[in-house]
């Protein structure tokens, strides 16, 4: 017993040890909190002097909630050390809030000066970044007659259509790069006005219409490298679909391969003769998507010369023996609810699931494959759900009772035992085993 005893005052000062750390922690918490709001409410100070309200916004919002939730972490506090009397589970509680506010305050003031920083960073850059988007700008407007060589000559090769994503690029780059001119021209005047929010979008937007103007540029050079890689896999894709309509010929002639020929065949001829303009892409989408239709159908119509499709009635017989099962199961489990376990019910209920699906898969011929498979899981769902659902019957059963027991000398159990379900069983698999000549 003294053993116990001793333990247990063990226990007690390891518990109000922690106690006593986690007042410690509250409060160097909460102080440090405190300062840390003093601090950030002097950043915010300065930096809504040079950004201006706009720009510093999130961190004036996240300030204003900080100080609203620490008032509670003051309050808690307060209520630790007032003259009513806490108990342990009250002090330890109040001082985990405490804690939890702190973190939760501090962790957002370093995510919204953090950002700040970066804003800070970047008006400071201003100058900086101006120049160089004004050498960006300058750089790019000497490569704008170059582009428009380059269009002109790629015009007289391919159509307007394929054309059509890069007729203008030299002149909406030019436009673009004045624009870029402009919004530095802003943003410095409105900088030199201590306007800072408006010179900071005047940068942003001036630093876009730069990046903008070199993709344009860049998807010039671009184009005729992917219109070279367009012809040249349009004349693979050509060669190929050739050989599939041979193909075609000796693959099973069914409706979707004569149709999907056909429109291959459509394809090629629509093709641009040799020394006109053309557009490769979309001809090359075009031609691609005719060829893989075929393709498609090809190796659709040799599987099903493989694999012959299931007849209606076919499917419609799995059903029905599937359905017979199912009642014989469902009737049986109905009737001994008291006595079946979860196993019986679980295949039942699945069996049943599936049920429900076989008449919408069944009239479409790329379902009625799966349709003929779910009758013979219901089916077999069923078989299973029958036979665990007897075990559970016969073993719950109790021995030596009723007609043709050990008692009168019989050891069969008569009317209502193993031999009417070994009948049911019986001539369940029978059906199974016929259904298999209908395969």
């Amino acid at each position: 017993m003294a053993g116990f005893w001793g333990r247990r005052k063990r226990e007690d000062e390891a518990l109000a040890a922690q106690d006593a750390d986690l007042a410690r922690r509250a409060e160097q918490a909460l102080v440090a909190a405190d300062e840390r709001i003093r601090t950030t409410a002097d950043e915010l100070a300065f930096a809504q002097a040079e950004l201006g309200d706009s720009l510093t916004a999130d961190l004036d919002n996240a300030l204003r909630s900080v100080r609203t939730h620490l008032g509670e972490a003051f309050q808690l506090h307060q209520l630790n050390h007032d003259e009513i009397p806490d108990t342990v589970e009250e002090l330890r509680t109040r001082n985990a809030r405490i804690m939890q506010l702190c973190e939760w305050a501090e962790s957002l003031l370093d995510e919204k000066t953090g950002e700040l920083a970066e804003t800070v960073a970047k008006v400071r850059r201003a100058p900086e970044i101006i120049a160089q988007v004004r050498r960006d700008a300058e750089a790019l407007a000497s490569r704008i007659p170059q582009a428009r060589s380059t269009i002109d000559r790629l015009s007289s090769r391919y159509s307007e259509t394929a054309m059509r994503r890069i007729a203008s690029s030299g002149d909406e780059a030019e436009q673009l790069l004045a624009f870029a001119t402009h919004g530095a021209d802003v943003s410095e005047r409105r900088r030199a006005a201590r306007q800072n929010e408006e010179a900071n979008l005047a940068l942003e937007t001036a630093t876009e219409a730069v990046r903008r103007a070199g993709a344009m540029l860049d998807a010039v050079e671009d184009f005729e490298i992917q219109a070279l890689r367009a012809e040249s896999t349009l004349a693979d894709v050509v060669a190929d679909s050739r050989a599939d309509i041979l193909a075609a010929r000796n693959a099973p002639q069914t409706p979707e391969v004569a149709k999907a020929t056909g429109e291959l065949e459509a394809a090629l001829l629509a093709l641009t003769p040799s020394g006109t303009r053309n557009d490769p892409f979309a001809e090359l989408t075009q031609l691609r998507g005719a060829n893989t239709a075929l393709d498609e159908a090809i190796a659709k119509a040799q599987y099903r010369a493989q694999n012959p499709l299931p007849s209606l009635e076919h499917v419609q017989h799995a059903l029905d023996d599937a359905d017979r099962q199912l009642g014989v199961a469902r009737g049986l489990i109905a009737g001994h609810r008291g006595w079946i376990g979860a196993d019986a019910r679980t295949r039942l209920a699945e069996a049943e699931r599936l049920r429900i699906d076989v008449p919408n898969l069944l009239p479409a011929e790329d379902t009625r494959e799966q349709a003929l498979s779910s009758a013979r899981r219901v089916a077999l769902l069923a078989s299973e759900a029958l036979q665990l659902a007897q075990r559970d019957i016969d073993s719950s059963r109790p021995q030596n009772q009723g007609w043709g027991n050990d008692v009168y000398g019989g050891g069969r159990r008569g009317m209502g035992g193993g031999d009417i379900m070994g009948g049911v069983l019986g001539g369940l698999v029978i059906g199974s085993m016929l259904d298999g000549f209908f395969d």
